[in-house]
């Protein structure tokens, strides 16, 4: 146990990028993309190479993080929209209700999009159900997308810097009542700056579409070019305020998710357009803050992990011209598909975890998943989990601190709801699923087939070569193990 070996607990910051590809940072192979910065990490800490999200989507994923749980046990774990219902229970033992637990200071800044409320929000008065309801001690974040509606920051249950005499309303019907009496992208097209290419045709805000109709609010409305220093800012205050314990922050970013709008010192600063840019400016993030901590001499006391909420995707609903832009870039690296597929680009993401002067630099083969940081942590902290918290959260402590390279033996993802990918050590199936090969205008493969699909990740890991046909007992054995998965009440096994 590590608290048999460290004096005090270690602060702990998870850094979450949103749409980052296992290939989009230069220590991860890229070339067209520089991210010294996080590269910098490692020098003390562990690259992962065979680390995974528990979805090729958003909400699902951070919803495992949260919760320590796989998606497929609740039922609302989909793509929310910025006026969904919380998705987690009150009464469930979260990520940050264990720190706290471990007398931690708790925070979440950046992205949430886990829901609010039970029902109908209470945009222009305190908010019921926010993270403070789950344990975190502080939380500023947007609700959704930022591209999605409301384009607001909350503040711990209410909007941020709104004006009373000028309240918010929210709306996703496909008929909204006041759709006439607002700037839409489709009423207001000289005041376009960034060309949809798929949806995003309802509110115009900052000169963008977005999804779902907004009115009201204007003091209260972000400026996208403005929200990294925002949440950069943020974390640094919280760390401030609160350094007098240990402190968990879940810094869940924005970037590079669209609509990607870099602030004025980031255009151009690649050859990629926006996308690019905006990695680079997530990467000067990174060094601003492990600066921060350096500066405060907090940063060897401090375990950073970073990685990504699922794969990559380079036309997501805007004409920003990464498709075209994208030249030789691979933002998956040497794996198939990104966001949305079951193959591995789906859901296989950066993952490293540094903790200056107390982890050598390091990479680990280690079969991963972010729904392990639960239980884990727990382990590290000496708090006991119940059997059913953290349902399917392994005690994964030992590798992500360096000791072993011998992760787990299987996990689960999905690339939406009832689709399941199992990988098994050297193997990796897919099941069958209907529906399109190639997602229109978004490109990005959705590794569908009527068929079982079966890889040998170790000499195939763009997954080419089916070799379901030649393995039937491998397939069916990963069938049956996959099934038993899903029909279980949880995967947990008790810690030692």
């Amino acid at each position: 146990m590590i608290r048999r070996i460290f004096l005090k607990k270690p602060n702990v910051i998870i850094i979450y990028a949103d749409d980052l590809g296992y290939g989009d940072l230069s220590c991860y192979g890229a070339e067209d993309i520089n991210t010294p910065n996080i590269d910098n990490l490692l020098e003390n800490g562990i690259k992962f190479t065979n680390a995974y999200s528990t979805s090729a989507v958003c909400t699902p994923a951070r919803y495992s993080i949260i919760t320590g749980e796989y998606p497929f046990r609740n039922e609302y774990t989909k793509i929310l929209p910025g006026n969904a219902k919380c998705i987690i229970d009150t009464d469930v033992y979260t990520l940050p209700k264990m720190f706290k637990t471990a007398g931690y200071n708790t925070a979440v800044i950046g992205k949430w999009h886990l829901g609010l409320s039970d029902g109908d929000i209470n945009w222009n008065g305190q908010i019921t159900k926010t993270p403070n309801d789950l344990g975190f001690d502080y939380s500023f974040i947007f609700p959704g997308t930022n591209d999605r509606v409301p384009l607001v920051y909350i503040k711990n249950r209410q909007i941020y810097n709104l004006d009373p005499n000028d309240p918010i309303e929210v709306c996703y019907q496909m008929k909204c009542p006041f759709e006439n009496e607002i700037d839409t992208y489709e009423n207001s097209p000289e005041k376009i700056v960034m060309e949809s290419s798929m949806g995003h045709n309802r509110s115009l805000i900052n000169g963008i579409g977005r999804i779902g109709f907004m009115r009201g609010g204007k003091s209260a409305i972000w400026k996208d070019d403005e929200l990294s220093e925002t949440f950069l800012g943020e974390v640094k205050n919280f760390i401030d305020e609160k350094r007098d314990k240990p402190f968990f922050i879940y810094y869940a970013l924005h970037q590079p998710h669209v609509p990607r709008v870099p602030s004025a010192r980031f255009k151009g600063a690649t050859a990629l357009g926006p996308r690019g840019d905006v990695i680079v400016e997530l990467d000067w993030c990174i060094g601003e803050l492990t600066s921060y901590l350096r500066e405060n001499n907090l940063l060897d006391d401090t375990i950073i992990i970073f990685s990504s909420d699922n794969g990559p995707v380079l036309n997501d609903g805007y004409d920003d011209k990464a498709y075209e832009l994208n030249k030789n870039h691979r933002p998956a690296g040497p794996l198939r598909g990104g966001k949305y597929s079951k193959f591995d680009g789906g859901a296989r993401v950066p993952f490293i975890l540094s903790w200056s002067n107390n982890i050598s630099k390091a990479e680990s083969p280690a079969l991963l998943s972010q729904v392990d940081l639960m239980n884990s942590f727990a382990n590290m902290l000496d708090i006991s989990l119940d059997k059913y918290d953290a349902k399917d959260s392994q005690n994964m402590i030992d590798v992500l601190l360096g000791k072993t390279i011998v992760g787990r033996p299987s996990l689960v993802f999905e690339s939406g709801k009832k689709i399941r990918i199992l990988r098994r050590g050297k193997w990796a199936y897919l099941q069958p699923s209907e529906g399109e090969e190639i997602i229109p205008i978004v490109l990005n493969e959705t590794g569908n087939s009527l068929n079982d699909q079966l890889y040998n990740m170790d000499y195939d890991i763009s997954q080419r070569i089916n070799v379901a046909d030649q393995y039937p007992q491998i397939v069916e054995s990963m069938k049956q193990e996959l099934e038993q998965i899903l029909q279980s009440t949880h995967t947990r096994k008790k810690s030692i």
